[in-house]
């Protein structure tokens, strides 16, 4: 494509130093990918300048440079106010648009994105809608599964990624939406045809100067205005967005006035049941304020099997729903995919070794994840509930005592330990995380080492027992300063020290 249709429609973009007609191959914020034919975007980071290395990027084949001011290098240059805002406009272009015919929904908040948009997916790929998946855990293009580095990719790659998966004969894509990836500009060319809100809990205030600057940034998704806006009404900042925007709602509670409201809740060691109350015209989305019904004649009241325990995947189930009824997929038919939908890596998965108590892996990283998962691990379990937690390093450290009452609270016995101590000292961590834990009740022991607080935990638990082990999930390193990242799954330790305890006995 040349350069000048590239940057055509870009508000505000003018092109100096150099030709115009030049033919773009590539698109690049990376220095290290620039190949011939490359139109490299000059980001300003953190760490480092992309106007430093455009010189360089033009002697490696870059045929143009996007640049928030311009730069002594022999090839055009795409002036505009805010480079990184404008990769994701520029790719899209460059992709074709995909999304105008990929059917996207997304999937926001601070719990419960990775569990929803699995779910969204499976009851897709039942309706018969070959759909991808992009998040936290995997992506899966054209039914291939991808490993992934962050939860939302760069702009770029995303707009890259959705273009595979059209060529490969998908028709639909479930999507995490990070708040980064809405403050950075990320998803910004995405057209969403729904979008769920699942809740907004501590986290990222390393990032985010503070709460409302979290919620803002998710507020983004919504502002953009997607075909159906799904918002969680037992959240107090999904009810902010539900009296802003025309949404439709969903409650685990019950809430009068929501859309679609679980009663009956009834949980057991395979899951939960529990029935769905449908507002009239809960299949179909809002139109002009309306809820406009894809089938008039739809159950007003649905029964919901799913195999996911806990009442925090009640509302996870609802979300994945709404969006299902939104994509015009028949209740029951969304409904009978629920049940028969497994949770996603790392949430609250069983490690069954043949043990005579049980142990759950989980991804919960936040105060309220960890509790949540705790409490749903309590209604499970006759004997004690025996938790191993920490948290990480270079991330928020307000949340670290509050993590240590959780668990405190919550917990039988609770095992500090170390989770991804990236450049912090992984002993001070733990002692932030304990701080939280005085006069919590219930019994706290720290152990620093992660394997050893595992073993410490399984070495302890009786029958009747269940042993969380949280924070990491489905990750498979442990990250340590200088960007060292050692092998370590939760799960694969927690079955090793198993069959060690059934060798000893």
């Amino acid at each position: 494509m040349r350069l000048d249709e590239l940057v055509a429609d870009l508000e505000g973009a003018r092109v100096v130093g150099g030709d115009a007609d030049a033919e773009v191959t590539g698109l690049a914020y990376d220095s290290r990918r620039v190949r011939p034919g490359t139109l490299f975007f000059c980001v300003p980071g953190e760490r480092a300048d992309g106007h430093d290395f455009g010189p360089q990027a033009v002697a490696d084949g870059a045929v143009a440079l996007v640049v928030e001011r311009e730069l002594d290098a022999a090839a055009p240059q795409v002036l505009v106010a805010d480079a990184r805002a404008a990769m994701a406009p520029l790719a899209a272009r460059f992709f074709g648009d995909p999304t105008a015919t990929l059917r996207v929904v997304g999937v926001t908040g601070t719990n419960g994105k990775t569990t929803t948009a699995f779910l969204i997916r499976e009851i897709l790929e039942a309706a018969a809608i070959r759909s991808g998946l992009m998040g936290t855990v995997k992506q899966i293009v054209a039914g291939i599964e991808e490993e992934v580095v962050r939860t939302t990719p760069e702009a770029i790659e995303l707009q890259g990624t959705f273009r595979r998966m059209l060529e490969g004969g998908d028709e639909a894509c479930a999507i995490e939406v990070s708040s980064h990836a809405m403050a950075l500009h990320r998803a910004d060319a995405i057209h969403f045809e729904a979008a769920v809100f699942t809740n907004l809990t501590q986290d990222h205030l390393d990032f985010h100067a503070d709460m409302e600057d979290y919620f803002q940034a998710k507020r983004l998704l919504f502002a953009a205005g997607p075909g159906t806006a799904i918002v969680n009404l037992d959240d107090e900042y999904g009810r902010r967005l539900a009296a802003e925007f025309e949404c439709v709602t969903f409650s685990a509670e019950g809430a009068e006035g929501a859309d679609l409201a679980a009663a009956d809740v009834a949980f057991d060691a395979a899951g939960a049941t529990f029935s769905v109350r449908l507002a009239p015209g809960a299949g179909g989305r809002r139109t002009e304020g309306a809820l406009e019904a894809a089938d008039p004649s739809a159950a007003t009241e649905l029964t919901v099997r799913t195999r996911l325990p806990g009442h925090f995947n009640v509302a996870n189930a609802l979300g994945a729903l709404a969006a299902a009824l939104a994509f015009g997929i028949e209740p029951e038919l969304a409904a009978a995919a629920l049940a028969e939908a497994a949770a996603p890596p790392g949430r609250f998965e069983p490690i069954d070794e043949g043990q005579a108590f049980t142990v759950l892996v989980d991804y919960a990283h936040t105060p309220d994840s960890l509790e949540n998962v705790l409490r749903a691990a309590r209604r499970l379990t006759s004997g004690r509930v025996i938790s191993v937690f920490g948290a990480g390093g270079d991330r928020d450290r307000d949340k670290r005592p509050k993590m240590g009452r959780a668990g405190a609270e919550l917990s039988d016995l609770a095992i500090v330990t170390s989770d991804n101590p990236r450049s912090e000292d992984p002993a001070a961590i733990v002692a932030e995380v304990l701080a939280g834990t005085e006069g919590a009740g219930g019994q706290v022991e720290s152990e620093v080492d992660r394997r050893a607080a595992i073993a410490m935990a399984i070495g302890q638990a009786r029958p009747g027992d269940t042993v969380v082990i949280a924070g990491k999930g489905h990750e498979q390193g442990q990250e340590f300063e200088d960007g060292r990242k050692l092998p370590f799954d939760d799960r694969d330790v927690a079955r090793e020290e198993l069959r060690a305890l059934g060798g000893a006995s």
